[in-house]
């Protein structure tokens, strides 16, 4: 039984889950599975990846360029294994595409496909400020129900998921919960690390990153967080990598001008470079409203880094992470308690090396591709295979 991914977004197109659905592609053909992937064009140059078919006809996942897929997808052999990437703000229509729901559940019941689903986001919190909002958080519920009651499997990407989809789904059909690997591949590249530590730190100094977006709550943790760290700590150096950086630093040095040389941002580097400023970092500081959770692929990223990191803990946090003491968690929203946490890293070697070990090696026993990859397959030839722990 062949592979068709079905995604809102694919390589060369930015994005967490097109990036997500490459490295699962690949990793799939690597194993030896035929592999198509169903996505929307691009104007950019396709990625070349002879292992993977990438058919870009989905369109604007409208229902005349779903009619063109089916079509397609119908030439292949019964049954077809679908994988659904869920993401309803990367299926168009404002993510409202209801037509696209209806579509995939008629995959199952007219044309004998087999459907799975991962969910990375199920939908919109139901209490929203503005009415238009609230409306698409009852579309996102009902696009949701129709496939859910079409699935044969669903994989989740952190456990807290099936706690608020469970209710949309037939009562027998499987939750596992399929962990998000890390978007940036590790490169050892100690040439390239050791020219960012001397473009930002040349004096030896501390340098302390953060990766990912910087917007939200998020970015206004890091305007709180980050004066009160260097004004303490002259001999550090924050480093932001990613887009959306710029402003957070604007808004800083405006209220703190003296802090200009200890702040730099780096805006958006290819997938390398990412790497060699991470490896780069003596500690990295991750905080997320909701919690860390392995959702977060900037958390992995760093986790997968070996880099010890200060996060925060909240309502889609996993156990694993304060069990596994791989991590240093504080209570999201308590910004003083993120930069003493901070502080007592800065203050011993061996605690952040002692920490970015537990981190590495929770990543390798836990997130690896192949981890992934084996799960997805062992599932597919009806193997038991345990949920991670």
């Amino acid at each position: 039984m062949e592979w068709h991914l079905i995604t809102g977004e694919y390589p060369p197109q930015p994005g967490g889950v097109s990036d997500y659905t490459r490295f699962l592609a690949s990793g799939l053909a690597e194993a030896g599975e035929t592999v198509h992937v169903w996505c929307p064009p691009c104007e950019s140059a396709n990625l070349q990846d002879s292992r993977v078919i990438v058919h870009r006809e989905l369109g604007s996942m409208g229902p005349r360029d779903l009619l063109k897929v089916s079509r397609m997808l119908d030439k292949y052999p019964e049954p077809r294994r679908l994988l659904v990437q869920w993401v309803p703000h990367a299926f168009g229509y404002r993510s409202a595409n209801l037509p696209l729901s209806l579509w995939i559940w008629n995959r199952v019941v007219a044309h004998n496909d087999r459907l799975e689903i991962m969910i990375h986001e199920p939908f919109l919190p139901l209490r929203q400020d503005r009415l238009r909002h609230t409306a698409l958080a009852i579309i996102h519920r009902i696009m949701l129900a129709m496939v859910l009651r079409a699935a044969a499997r669903i994989w989740i990407a952190i456990p807290k998921w099936e706690e608020r989809c469970r209710p949309y789904a037939a009562r027998s059909v499987p939750f596992i919960w399929l962990p998000v690997i890390s978007n940036i591949p590790v490169k050892q590249q100690r040439g390239a690390t050791e020219a960012v530590r001397a473009r930002y730190a040349p004096s030896h100094q501390y340098l302390i990153g953060h990766f990912g977006t910087c917007g939200g709550a998020v970015g206004k943790t890091l305007s709180a967080v980050i004066p009160d760290l260097l004004v303490r700590h002259t001999e550090c150096v924050i480093l932001l990598i990613g887009r959306d950086g710029k402003h957070i630093r604007d808004e800083i040095v405006r209220d703190y001008p003296q802090l200009r040389d200890q702040l730099h941002v780096t805006g958006m580097l290819p997938a390398d470079d990412v790497s060699s400023h991470i490896s780069a970092c003596d500690i990295m500081l991750q905080p997320y409203p909701d919690g860390a959770s392995s959702r977060r692929g900037s958390l992995m990223a760093a986790v997968a880094h070996g880099k010890p990191v200060v996060t925060t803990a909240g309502p889609l946090t996993e156990p694993l992470w304060q069990s596994s003491g791989s991590v240093l968690m504080v209570p999201a929203g308590n910004h003083a308690a993120m930069a003493t946490a901070v502080d007592n890293l800065l203050a011993t070697s061996f605690e952040r090396l002692r920490l970015g070990r537990q981190a590495k090696d929770l990543y390798d026993r836990q997130f690896d591709l192949r981890n992934v990859i084996n799960r997805l397959r062992g599932q597919a030839a009806g193997n038991s295979v345990k949920s991670i722990a």
